[in-house]
Protein backbone atom coordinates (compact mmCIF):
# COMPACT_ATOMS: atom_id res chain seq x y z
CA UNK A 1 0.00 0.00 0.00
CA UNK A 2 2.73 2.42 0.79
CA UNK A 3 3.82 1.91 -2.80
CA UNK A 4 0.10 3.23 -3.83
CA UNK A 5 0.08 6.14 -2.33
CA UNK A 6 4.28 7.12 -3.98
CA UNK A 7 2.34 7.06 -7.12
CA UNK A 8 -0.53 9.14 -6.28
CA UNK A 9 1.87 11.67 -5.26
CA UNK A 10 3.84 11.79 -8.07
CA UNK A 11 0.86 11.54 -10.67
CA UNK A 12 -0.50 14.91 -8.67
CA UNK A 13 2.91 16.79 -9.75
CA UNK A 14 2.99 15.78 -12.84
CA UNK A 15 0.10 18.22 -13.99
CA UNK A 16 -0.10 20.65 -17.13
CA UNK A 17 0.25 24.33 -15.50
CA UNK A 18 -2.56 26.20 -17.09
CA UNK A 19 -0.87 29.83 -16.67
CA UNK A 20 1.00 31.51 -19.29
CA UNK A 21 4.61 33.22 -18.83
CA UNK A 22 4.28 36.75 -19.96
CA UNK A 23 7.68 37.72 -19.38
CA UNK A 24 9.15 36.67 -22.48
CA UNK A 25 6.24 39.02 -24.26
CA UNK A 26 7.18 41.76 -21.52
CA UNK A 27 10.96 41.72 -23.17
CA UNK A 28 9.99 41.77 -26.63
CA UNK A 29 8.08 44.80 -25.86
CA UNK A 30 10.53 46.70 -23.98
CA UNK A 31 12.89 45.80 -27.12
CA UNK A 32 10.76 47.05 -29.54
CA UNK A 33 9.82 50.51 -27.62
CA UNK A 34 13.60 51.09 -26.76
CA UNK A 35 13.88 50.72 -30.97
CA UNK A 36 11.07 53.04 -31.30
CA UNK A 37 12.49 55.48 -29.03
CA UNK A 38 15.73 55.59 -30.46
CA UNK A 39 14.68 55.66 -34.39
CA UNK A 40 12.01 58.56 -34.18
CA UNK A 41 13.66 61.58 -33.66
CA UNK A 42 16.31 60.46 -36.51
CA UNK A 43 13.08 60.45 -38.76
CA UNK A 44 12.82 63.55 -40.60
CA UNK A 45 9.31 65.31 -40.34
CA UNK A 46 6.61 64.72 -42.61
CA UNK A 47 6.58 67.69 -45.03
CA UNK A 48 3.12 69.75 -45.52
CA UNK A 49 2.15 70.38 -49.20
CA UNK A 50 -0.07 73.10 -48.95
CA UNK A 51 -2.80 73.79 -51.55
CA UNK A 52 -2.47 76.49 -54.36
CA UNK A 53 -5.90 78.77 -54.98
CA UNK A 54 -6.81 78.92 -58.57
CA UNK A 55 -7.24 82.28 -60.32
CA UNK A 56 -11.10 83.28 -60.62
CA UNK A 57 -12.55 85.38 -63.07
CA UNK A 58 -15.22 86.92 -60.76
CA UNK A 59 -14.88 90.57 -59.32
CA UNK A 60 -14.05 90.35 -55.85
CA UNK A 61 -15.57 92.62 -53.71
CA UNK A 62 -14.46 94.76 -51.15
CA UNK A 63 -12.11 93.83 -48.38
CA UNK A 64 -9.17 95.28 -45.97
CA UNK A 65 -5.76 93.85 -46.86
CA UNK A 66 -3.31 93.93 -43.31
CA UNK A 67 -0.23 93.59 -44.57
CA UNK A 68 2.48 92.00 -42.24
CA UNK A 69 6.15 93.04 -44.06
CA UNK A 70 9.37 90.98 -43.68
CA UNK A 71 10.50 93.12 -41.65
CA UNK A 72 7.69 93.45 -39.62
CA UNK A 73 5.99 96.68 -39.66
CA UNK A 74 1.84 96.13 -40.60
CA UNK A 75 0.38 98.02 -43.57
CA UNK A 76 -3.52 98.67 -43.75
CA UNK A 77 -5.07 98.93 -47.31
CA UNK A 78 -8.83 98.81 -48.91
CA UNK A 79 -9.50 97.09 -52.13
CA UNK A 80 -11.76 97.24 -54.28
CA UNK A 81 -13.69 100.02 -52.91
CA UNK A 82 -13.62 102.71 -55.77
CA UNK A 83 -15.12 105.74 -53.50
CA UNK A 84 -12.60 105.78 -50.92
CA UNK A 85 -9.85 104.94 -52.86
CA UNK A 86 -6.53 102.53 -51.54
CA UNK A 87 -5.59 103.74 -47.93
CA UNK A 88 -2.38 103.13 -46.52
CA UNK A 89 -1.19 103.41 -43.04
CA UNK A 90 1.51 102.32 -41.00
CA UNK A 91 0.17 100.83 -37.88
CA UNK A 92 1.89 99.01 -34.33
CA UNK A 93 0.29 95.48 -33.16
CA UNK A 94 -1.81 98.11 -30.39
CA UNK A 95 -3.32 100.13 -32.88
CA UNK A 96 -4.98 97.44 -35.32
CA UNK A 97 -8.43 96.73 -34.32
CA UNK A 98 -9.09 100.57 -34.17
CA UNK A 99 -7.75 100.99 -37.40
CA UNK A 100 -9.63 98.22 -38.87
CA UNK A 101 -12.99 99.37 -37.45
CA UNK A 102 -12.67 102.86 -38.55
CA UNK A 103 -12.15 101.73 -42.28
CA UNK A 104 -15.04 99.02 -41.44
CA UNK A 105 -17.12 102.38 -40.76
CA UNK A 106 -20.63 100.54 -41.49
CA UNK A 107 -20.01 98.10 -44.13
CA UNK A 108 -18.56 94.76 -42.44
CA UNK A 109 -15.61 94.63 -45.03
CA UNK A 110 -13.76 91.44 -44.36
CA UNK A 111 -10.26 91.39 -43.40
CA UNK A 112 -7.55 89.44 -45.30
CA UNK A 113 -3.92 88.93 -43.98
CA UNK A 114 -1.30 88.86 -46.17
CA UNK A 115 1.95 88.01 -44.70
CA UNK A 116 5.57 87.86 -46.37
CA UNK A 117 6.91 84.27 -46.60
CA UNK A 118 9.88 85.08 -44.29
CA UNK A 119 7.66 86.06 -41.27
CA UNK A 120 7.16 83.63 -38.81
CA UNK A 121 4.03 82.09 -38.52
CA UNK A 122 3.39 83.15 -34.82
CA UNK A 123 3.16 86.67 -36.13
CA UNK A 124 0.59 85.71 -38.47
CA UNK A 125 -1.27 84.05 -35.43
CA UNK A 126 -1.10 87.24 -32.63
CA UNK A 127 -2.37 89.21 -35.39
CA UNK A 128 -4.99 87.17 -35.89
CA UNK A 129 -5.60 86.41 -32.63
CA UNK A 130 -5.80 90.36 -31.97
CA UNK A 131 -8.91 90.51 -34.76
CA UNK A 132 -10.69 87.86 -33.19
CA UNK A 133 -10.96 89.00 -29.85
CA UNK A 134 -12.02 92.80 -30.84
CA UNK A 135 -14.99 90.64 -32.31
CA UNK A 136 -13.80 90.48 -36.40
CA UNK A 137 -14.70 87.64 -37.66
CA UNK A 138 -14.35 87.72 -41.56
CA UNK A 139 -11.22 87.09 -41.56
CA UNK A 140 -9.14 84.74 -44.25
CA UNK A 141 -5.63 84.63 -45.41
CA UNK A 142 -3.64 85.75 -48.80
CA UNK A 143 -2.84 83.19 -50.83
CA UNK A 144 -0.56 82.78 -54.19
CA UNK A 145 -2.81 82.20 -57.07
CA UNK A 146 -1.36 78.74 -58.86
CA UNK A 147 0.76 79.19 -61.98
Amino acid sequence: MATQTGLRSTRRSRRMVSEINVVPYIDVMLVLLVIFMVTAPLLPPGSIDLPTAGQSNAKTDAFIELGIQRNGTISLRIRNLPERGTVRERVSREQILEEVRSLQADRNLPVVISADRSVAYERVVDVMDVLRRGGISRVALMVKPAP
